[in-house]
């Protein structure tokens, strides 16, 4: 997988009808998602349950593109094989999700996928300066990790200009997840973010009998990021 900068939206799953995974990835694909974003939960990390590595392995199939799996599960060590196997193509954990986040993006990487590193809206971008070169992407929390639907926090504009400023040349994905929205979106792609995660902003509307307003959603997204 070569690296590409330019703007990809990425549809959270969480927003999805969850009885139709299968369909509803196929339909963002359809209708111009660059990436099928998995929000995986274990109410312990964060206080909220969603999905493991079997939910990961039936909509495989169903994606022929990138599937951005973020872990929202501690500890995260014991399950990275499992999501690998799974297909996932990257891999996502928080800095707080084991005692040695160095040796977790290792672990990604040894079992095959690329390594991202995830941040909450307290943790600064200076956790991840010894990280750099281990990682893929980094993940920007926009909202508290646990649910979808949340206001976007403001001041992680302001972390995302830092992170692109620290990964310089590097080949580093800056991804924003939480909040965005064709009004949040040209906020974090100017300051550097080149993944949108997006959820209720993309499914509203729409159904997989009705998926063109899933598109519309995203055009209208990808528009408003690429006025910054």
């Amino acid at each position: 997988m070569s690296f590409d900068r330019s703007l990809k939206i990425a549809p959270s799953i969480l927003s999805a009808d969850f009885a139709n995974f299968g369909a509803e990835c196929a339909a963002i694909e359809a209708q111009g998602a660059d990436w099928v974003h998995v929000d995986v939960m274990d109410g312990h990390f964060v206080p909220n349950i969603t999905f493991g590595p079997a939910t990961c392995a039936a909509i495989r199939p169903h994606i022929k593109g990138v599937m951005d799996v973020h872990l929202m599960i501690s500890p995260v060590d014991a399950y990275i094989d499992a999501f690998a196997e799974a297909g996932s193509d990257f891999i996502t954990a928080h800095v707080e999700a084991g005692p040695h986040i160095h040796r977790t993006l290792q672990a990604i990487r040894g079992a095959g996928a690329k390594a991202g590193v995830a941040l909450n809206p307290a943790t600064p971008a200076s956790a991840v300066e010894y990280l750099l070169d281990m990682v893929d992407l980094i993940c920007v929390m926009t909202v508290n990790p646990g649910f979808g639907g949340q206001k976007f926090i403001h001041s992680q504009v302001e972390k995302v200009r830092q992170l692109r400023a620290m990964i310089g040349d590097r080949p580093i994905h800056i991804e924003i997840d939480g909040g965005v929205t064709p009004e949040t979106a040209p906020l974090v792609a100017q300051a550097g973010a080149d993944v949108l995660v997006a959820g209720s902003a993309v499914f509203k509307g729409g159904s997989v009998q009705n998926p063109a307003p899933y598109g519309d959603n995203m055009r209208a997204i990808r528009a408003a990021a690429a006025q910054s």
